[in-house]
Protein backbone atom coordinates (compact mmCIF):
# COMPACT_ATOMS: atom_id res chain seq x y z
CA UNK A 1 0.00 0.00 0.00
CA UNK A 2 2.86 2.35 0.76
CA UNK A 3 4.25 1.96 -2.78
CA UNK A 4 0.80 2.49 -4.24
CA UNK A 5 0.33 5.65 -2.19
CA UNK A 6 3.76 6.88 -3.32
CA UNK A 7 2.90 6.21 -6.95
CA UNK A 8 -0.49 7.92 -6.72
CA UNK A 9 1.11 10.98 -5.13
CA UNK A 10 3.82 11.06 -7.78
CA UNK A 11 1.27 10.77 -10.58
CA UNK A 12 -0.75 13.62 -9.07
CA UNK A 13 2.36 15.78 -9.10
CA UNK A 14 3.04 14.74 -12.71
CA UNK A 15 -0.43 15.84 -13.77
CA UNK A 16 0.09 19.22 -12.08
CA UNK A 17 3.48 19.65 -13.78
CA UNK A 18 2.08 18.85 -17.21
CA UNK A 19 -0.71 21.36 -16.68
CA UNK A 20 1.96 23.95 -15.88
CA UNK A 21 3.69 23.01 -19.15
CA UNK A 22 0.43 23.58 -21.03
CA UNK A 23 -0.21 26.93 -19.34
CA UNK A 24 3.29 28.27 -20.02
CA UNK A 25 3.23 27.17 -23.65
CA UNK A 26 -0.18 28.64 -24.37
CA UNK A 27 0.33 31.89 -22.45
CA UNK A 28 3.97 32.57 -23.29
CA UNK A 29 4.77 30.89 -26.58
CA UNK A 30 1.55 30.22 -28.51
CA UNK A 31 1.73 33.55 -30.38
CA UNK A 32 5.39 33.24 -31.35
CA UNK A 33 6.22 29.56 -31.83
CA UNK A 34 4.38 27.23 -34.17
CA UNK A 35 5.18 24.15 -32.05
CA UNK A 36 3.62 25.62 -28.88
CA UNK A 37 0.14 24.19 -29.48
CA UNK A 38 1.56 20.76 -30.23
CA UNK A 39 3.70 21.03 -27.11
CA UNK A 40 0.60 21.87 -25.08
CA UNK A 41 -1.14 18.85 -26.63
CA UNK A 42 1.84 16.78 -25.50
CA UNK A 43 1.30 18.12 -21.98
CA UNK A 44 -2.38 17.15 -22.04
CA UNK A 45 -1.48 13.70 -23.37
CA UNK A 46 1.15 13.26 -20.67
CA UNK A 47 -1.32 14.18 -17.94
CA UNK A 48 -3.93 11.84 -19.44
CA UNK A 49 -1.38 9.01 -19.60
CA UNK A 50 -0.41 9.56 -15.97
CA UNK A 51 -4.07 9.32 -14.97
CA UNK A 52 -5.15 6.46 -17.23
CA UNK A 53 -2.26 4.18 -16.25
CA UNK A 54 -2.56 4.86 -12.51
CA UNK A 55 -3.59 2.15 -10.03
CA UNK A 56 -7.35 1.77 -9.59
CA UNK A 57 -8.15 3.53 -12.86
CA UNK A 58 -11.37 1.88 -14.09
CA UNK A 59 -11.18 -0.55 -17.00
CA UNK A 60 -13.94 -1.78 -19.29
CA UNK A 61 -15.92 1.42 -19.07
CA UNK A 62 -17.04 3.66 -21.93
CA UNK A 63 -17.93 6.47 -19.54
CA UNK A 64 -15.92 9.38 -18.21
CA UNK A 65 -12.61 7.49 -18.53
CA UNK A 66 -12.71 7.29 -22.32
CA UNK A 67 -11.35 10.84 -23.01
CA UNK A 68 -8.35 10.12 -20.79
CA UNK A 69 -7.71 6.88 -22.69
CA UNK A 70 -8.10 8.61 -26.05
CA UNK A 71 -5.60 11.37 -25.25
CA UNK A 72 -3.14 8.95 -23.67
CA UNK A 73 -3.25 6.40 -26.49
CA UNK A 74 -3.10 9.08 -29.19
CA UNK A 75 0.04 10.60 -27.67
CA UNK A 76 2.50 8.84 -30.05
CA UNK A 77 0.99 10.72 -33.01
CA UNK A 78 1.19 14.01 -31.12
CA UNK A 79 4.80 13.23 -30.18
CA UNK A 80 5.68 12.57 -33.82
CA UNK A 81 4.04 15.82 -34.98
CA UNK A 82 5.67 17.84 -32.19
CA UNK A 83 9.11 16.43 -33.02
CA UNK A 84 8.57 17.31 -36.69
CA UNK A 85 7.60 20.87 -35.79
CA UNK A 86 10.70 21.24 -33.62
CA UNK A 87 13.26 19.90 -36.10
CA UNK A 88 11.73 20.33 -39.56
CA UNK A 89 11.41 23.95 -40.71
CA UNK A 90 9.12 22.95 -43.60
CA UNK A 91 6.60 21.06 -41.48
CA UNK A 92 2.93 22.09 -41.50
CA UNK A 93 -0.11 20.41 -39.94
CA UNK A 94 -2.48 18.69 -42.37
CA UNK A 95 -6.08 17.46 -41.91
CA UNK A 96 -4.99 13.85 -42.29
CA UNK A 97 -2.83 14.21 -39.19
CA UNK A 98 -6.03 14.59 -37.16
CA UNK A 99 -7.45 11.50 -38.85
CA UNK A 100 -4.39 9.45 -37.88
CA UNK A 101 -4.65 10.65 -34.27
CA UNK A 102 -8.35 9.77 -34.17
CA UNK A 103 -7.63 6.27 -35.47
CA UNK A 104 -4.95 5.62 -32.85
CA UNK A 105 -7.07 7.09 -30.06
CA UNK A 106 -9.99 4.91 -31.17
CA UNK A 107 -7.83 1.79 -31.06
CA UNK A 108 -6.82 2.73 -27.54
CA UNK A 109 -10.39 3.19 -26.34
CA UNK A 110 -11.47 -0.15 -27.83
CA UNK A 111 -8.47 -2.06 -26.49
CA UNK A 112 -8.95 -0.63 -23.00
CA UNK A 113 -12.71 -0.94 -22.64
CA UNK A 114 -13.67 -4.07 -24.57
CA UNK A 115 -11.87 -6.83 -22.71
CA UNK A 116 -15.08 -8.09 -21.08
CA UNK A 117 -17.29 -7.56 -24.14
CA UNK A 118 -15.13 -8.46 -27.15
CA UNK A 119 -11.84 -9.83 -25.81
CA UNK A 120 -10.59 -10.96 -29.21
CA UNK A 121 -11.19 -7.53 -30.76
CA UNK A 122 -9.61 -5.82 -27.75
CA UNK A 123 -6.53 -8.02 -28.05
CA UNK A 124 -6.08 -7.30 -31.76
CA UNK A 125 -6.57 -3.56 -31.22
CA UNK A 126 -4.07 -3.63 -28.36
CA UNK A 127 -1.40 -5.30 -30.47
CA UNK A 128 -1.98 -2.95 -33.40
CA UNK A 129 -1.86 0.01 -31.01
CA UNK A 130 1.44 -1.17 -29.50
CA UNK A 131 3.03 -1.62 -32.93
CA UNK A 132 1.77 1.79 -34.06
CA UNK A 133 3.12 3.36 -30.87
CA UNK A 134 6.56 1.92 -31.52
CA UNK A 135 6.41 3.14 -35.11
CA UNK A 136 5.35 6.70 -34.32
CA UNK A 137 7.84 6.95 -31.45
CA UNK A 138 10.62 5.87 -33.81
CA UNK A 139 9.42 8.39 -36.40
CA UNK A 140 9.54 11.12 -33.76
CA UNK A 141 13.12 10.27 -32.79
CA UNK A 142 14.01 10.06 -36.49
CA UNK A 143 13.23 13.77 -36.86
CA UNK A 144 16.31 14.70 -34.82
CA UNK A 145 18.84 14.39 -37.70
CA UNK A 146 16.90 17.04 -39.65
CA UNK A 147 17.95 19.69 -37.13
CA UNK A 148 20.88 17.97 -35.45
CA UNK A 149 23.68 20.20 -36.74
CA UNK A 150 21.95 23.33 -35.52
CA UNK A 151 20.34 22.09 -32.30
CA UNK A 152 23.48 20.35 -31.02
CA UNK A 153 25.43 23.62 -30.92
CA UNK A 154 23.41 25.08 -28.01
CA UNK A 155 22.72 23.81 -24.49
CA UNK A 156 18.97 24.08 -24.94
CA UNK A 157 19.14 22.31 -28.28
CA UNK A 158 21.09 19.42 -26.75
CA UNK A 159 18.53 19.17 -23.95
CA UNK A 160 15.75 19.13 -26.55
CA UNK A 161 17.48 16.27 -28.37
CA UNK A 162 17.79 14.34 -25.10
CA UNK A 163 14.14 15.03 -24.24
CA UNK A 164 12.83 13.83 -27.62
CA UNK A 165 15.04 10.74 -27.43
CA UNK A 166 13.94 9.97 -23.87
CA UNK A 167 10.22 10.34 -24.61
CA UNK A 168 10.52 8.22 -27.74
CA UNK A 169 12.41 5.45 -25.94
CA UNK A 170 9.93 5.45 -23.05
CA UNK A 171 7.02 5.07 -25.48
CA UNK A 172 8.75 2.23 -27.30
CA UNK A 173 9.61 0.48 -24.02
CA UNK A 174 6.04 0.73 -22.68
CA UNK A 175 4.58 -0.55 -25.95
CA UNK A 176 7.09 -3.41 -26.12
CA UNK A 177 6.23 -4.37 -22.55
CA UNK A 178 2.59 -4.57 -23.58
CA UNK A 179 3.42 -6.82 -26.54
CA UNK A 180 5.51 -9.05 -24.28
CA UNK A 181 2.64 -9.26 -21.75
CA UNK A 182 4.82 -7.84 -18.96
CA UNK A 183 2.55 -6.99 -15.98
CA UNK A 184 1.75 -3.29 -15.88
CA UNK A 185 2.33 -3.03 -12.13
CA UNK A 186 5.98 -4.06 -12.49
CA UNK A 187 6.85 -0.98 -14.56
CA UNK A 188 4.16 1.47 -13.41
CA UNK A 189 6.23 3.31 -10.80
CA UNK A 190 9.20 3.63 -13.18
CA UNK A 191 6.91 5.11 -15.83
CA UNK A 192 5.64 7.67 -13.31
CA UNK A 193 9.20 8.76 -12.50
CA UNK A 194 9.99 9.05 -16.22
CA UNK A 195 6.93 11.24 -16.76
CA UNK A 196 7.94 13.47 -13.84
CA UNK A 197 11.44 13.85 -15.31
CA UNK A 198 10.07 14.78 -18.74
CA UNK A 199 7.71 17.37 -17.23
CA UNK A 200 10.44 18.96 -15.08
CA UNK A 201 12.87 19.17 -18.01
CA UNK A 202 10.18 20.77 -20.17
CA UNK A 203 9.41 23.40 -17.53
CA UNK A 204 13.09 24.15 -17.02
CA UNK A 205 13.61 24.61 -20.76
CA UNK A 206 10.68 27.02 -21.04
CA UNK A 207 11.28 29.15 -17.95
CA UNK A 208 15.06 29.46 -17.97
CA UNK A 209 17.63 30.59 -20.52
CA UNK A 210 20.84 28.66 -19.72
CA UNK A 211 24.09 30.35 -20.75
CA UNK A 212 26.07 28.62 -23.44
CA UNK A 213 29.35 27.10 -22.33
CA UNK A 214 31.18 27.56 -25.63
CA UNK A 215 30.36 30.93 -27.24
CA UNK A 216 31.98 31.74 -30.53
CA UNK A 217 33.97 34.67 -31.85
CA UNK A 218 31.80 37.53 -33.00
CA UNK A 219 31.03 37.38 -36.66
CA UNK A 220 30.10 41.03 -36.90
CA UNK A 221 27.32 43.28 -35.66
CA UNK A 222 26.90 46.69 -34.15
CA UNK A 223 29.29 46.34 -31.29
CA UNK A 224 32.07 44.20 -29.76
CA UNK A 225 31.45 40.60 -28.67
CA UNK A 226 30.26 39.89 -25.16
CA UNK A 227 32.93 39.73 -22.47
CA UNK A 228 34.42 36.33 -21.90
CA UNK A 229 33.67 35.05 -25.40
CA UNK A 230 36.02 32.31 -26.49
CA UNK A 231 36.75 31.27 -30.04
CA UNK A 232 35.53 28.02 -31.56
CA UNK A 233 37.75 26.13 -33.91
CA UNK A 234 35.77 27.55 -36.84
CA UNK A 235 36.06 31.20 -37.80
CA UNK A 236 32.39 32.00 -38.28
CA UNK A 237 29.02 30.79 -39.46
CA UNK A 238 28.62 28.70 -42.60
CA UNK A 239 27.79 30.64 -45.76
CA UNK A 240 24.15 29.50 -45.58
CA UNK A 241 23.78 31.50 -42.34
CA UNK A 242 25.05 34.77 -43.77
CA UNK A 243 21.65 35.87 -45.10
CA UNK A 244 20.02 35.17 -41.74
CA UNK A 245 22.81 37.03 -39.93
CA UNK A 246 22.43 40.02 -42.22
CA UNK A 247 18.68 40.06 -41.59
CA UNK A 248 19.28 39.85 -37.84
CA UNK A 249 21.80 42.71 -37.95
CA UNK A 250 19.37 44.81 -39.98
CA UNK A 251 16.58 44.31 -37.45
CA UNK A 252 18.85 45.21 -34.55
CA UNK A 253 21.07 47.94 -35.99
CA UNK A 254 18.67 49.66 -38.41
CA UNK A 255 15.19 49.01 -37.08
CA UNK A 256 16.42 48.94 -33.47
CA UNK A 257 14.19 46.02 -32.57
CA UNK A 258 16.06 45.69 -29.26
CA UNK A 259 14.02 48.68 -28.03
CA UNK A 260 10.77 46.69 -28.23
CA UNK A 261 9.15 46.15 -24.86
CA UNK A 262 8.90 42.51 -23.80
CA UNK A 263 11.13 41.33 -26.64
CA UNK A 264 11.89 37.61 -26.32
CA UNK A 265 13.91 35.25 -28.45
CA UNK A 266 10.64 33.68 -29.59
CA UNK A 267 9.27 37.01 -30.82
CA UNK A 268 12.52 37.79 -32.62
CA UNK A 269 12.57 34.32 -34.19
CA UNK A 270 9.10 34.95 -35.63
CA UNK A 271 10.25 38.29 -37.08
CA UNK A 272 13.12 36.46 -38.75
CA UNK A 273 10.94 33.56 -39.87
CA UNK A 274 13.11 30.84 -38.33
CA UNK A 275 12.91 28.33 -35.45
CA UNK A 276 14.01 29.58 -32.04
CA UNK A 277 16.86 27.08 -31.75
CA UNK A 278 18.35 28.29 -35.04
CA UNK A 279 18.27 31.90 -33.84
CA UNK A 280 20.08 30.83 -30.68
CA UNK A 281 22.78 29.27 -32.82
CA UNK A 282 23.18 32.49 -34.81
CA UNK A 283 23.46 34.52 -31.61
CA UNK A 284 25.88 32.13 -29.91
CA UNK A 285 28.01 30.87 -32.80
CA UNK A 286 27.54 33.64 -35.35
CA UNK A 287 27.82 36.70 -33.13
CA UNK A 288 29.65 35.34 -30.10
CA UNK A 289 27.20 36.18 -27.31
CA UNK A 290 26.79 33.79 -24.42
CA UNK A 291 22.96 34.03 -24.42
CA UNK A 292 20.04 36.10 -25.68
CA UNK A 293 20.11 38.64 -22.84
CA UNK A 294 23.79 39.36 -23.45
CA UNK A 295 23.01 39.85 -27.13
CA UNK A 296 20.24 42.36 -26.41
CA UNK A 297 22.27 44.23 -23.81
CA UNK A 298 25.12 44.68 -26.27
CA UNK A 299 22.91 46.83 -28.52
CA UNK A 300 21.13 48.55 -25.66
CA UNK A 301 24.35 49.47 -23.87
CA UNK A 302 25.96 50.75 -27.06
CA UNK A 303 23.00 53.07 -27.64
CA UNK A 304 23.04 54.22 -24.02
CA UNK A 305 26.77 54.97 -24.11
CA UNK A 306 26.38 56.98 -27.30
CA UNK A 307 23.57 59.00 -25.71
CA UNK A 308 25.50 59.57 -22.48
CA UNK A 309 28.51 60.79 -24.46
CA UNK A 310 26.39 63.17 -26.57
CA UNK A 311 26.75 66.77 -25.36
CA UNK A 312 23.37 67.56 -26.90
CA UNK A 313 21.74 65.12 -24.46
CA UNK A 314 23.61 66.27 -21.38
CA UNK A 315 20.37 67.29 -19.65
CA UNK A 316 18.47 64.10 -20.50
CA UNK A 317 17.99 62.00 -17.34
CA UNK A 318 19.81 58.68 -17.17
CA UNK A 319 16.50 56.89 -16.62
CA UNK A 320 15.10 58.26 -19.89
CA UNK A 321 18.18 57.09 -21.78
CA UNK A 322 17.89 53.63 -20.20
CA UNK A 323 14.20 53.29 -21.08
CA UNK A 324 14.74 54.57 -24.64
CA UNK A 325 17.44 51.92 -25.13
CA UNK A 326 15.05 49.12 -24.15
CA UNK A 327 15.75 48.55 -20.46
CA UNK A 328 12.64 48.16 -18.32
CA UNK A 329 13.96 49.97 -15.24
CA UNK A 330 17.01 51.77 -13.91
CA UNK A 331 18.40 49.08 -11.60
CA UNK A 332 19.16 46.41 -14.24
CA UNK A 333 20.51 49.11 -16.54
CA UNK A 334 22.94 50.32 -13.86
CA UNK A 335 24.10 46.77 -13.14
CA UNK A 336 24.64 45.92 -16.80
CA UNK A 337 26.36 49.24 -17.49
CA UNK A 338 28.74 48.89 -14.53
CA UNK A 339 29.57 45.30 -15.52
CA UNK A 340 30.33 46.38 -19.09
CA UNK A 341 32.30 49.59 -18.50
CA UNK A 342 33.41 49.49 -14.88
CA UNK A 343 31.68 52.86 -14.39
CA UNK A 344 28.23 54.00 -13.40
CA UNK A 345 26.27 55.80 -16.14
CA UNK A 346 26.79 59.13 -14.35
CA UNK A 347 30.55 58.58 -14.07
CA UNK A 348 30.71 57.57 -17.74
CA UNK A 349 28.84 60.71 -18.78
CA UNK A 350 31.09 62.92 -16.62
CA UNK A 351 34.26 61.43 -18.12
CA UNK A 352 32.87 61.69 -21.66
CA UNK A 353 31.97 65.37 -21.19
CA UNK A 354 35.35 66.10 -19.62
CA UNK A 355 37.08 64.46 -22.56
CA UNK A 356 35.07 66.49 -25.06
CA UNK A 357 35.91 69.68 -23.17
CA UNK A 358 39.61 68.82 -23.24
CA UNK A 359 39.44 68.12 -26.97
CA UNK A 360 37.75 71.47 -27.58
CA UNK A 361 40.45 73.30 -25.60
CA UNK A 362 43.18 71.59 -27.63
CA UNK A 363 41.47 72.63 -30.87
CA UNK A 364 41.28 76.28 -29.74
CA UNK A 365 44.95 76.26 -28.76
CA UNK A 366 46.01 74.80 -32.05
CA UNK A 367 44.21 77.58 -33.91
Amino acid sequence: MAMTALELGLRGAVVALFLVVCAVLLLRYAAVHRAAHLGAAMGVAGAAYAISTAPFFPASSFGWSSPFIAFAMGSPVIFWLWARAMFDERFALRPWHAAVWTLLAGLGVVSHNCWTIWPDAAGVCGRVLALATIGFAALGVAQIPKGWRTAATTARGRILIALVTGIGLQMMFAASAGLAAIPTRSISLGAAFALAAFALISIWMMLFDPPESQPAVAGGGNGPPARGARAHAHAGPPPSSEAALNHLRYLMATERTYRQEGLTIGVLAVKLGMPEYRLRTLINDGLGHRNFNAFLNRYRLDEAKAALADAGQAEVPVLTIALDAGFQSLAPFNRAFKADTGLTPTEFRRQAMAGQTADAVEIVRSE
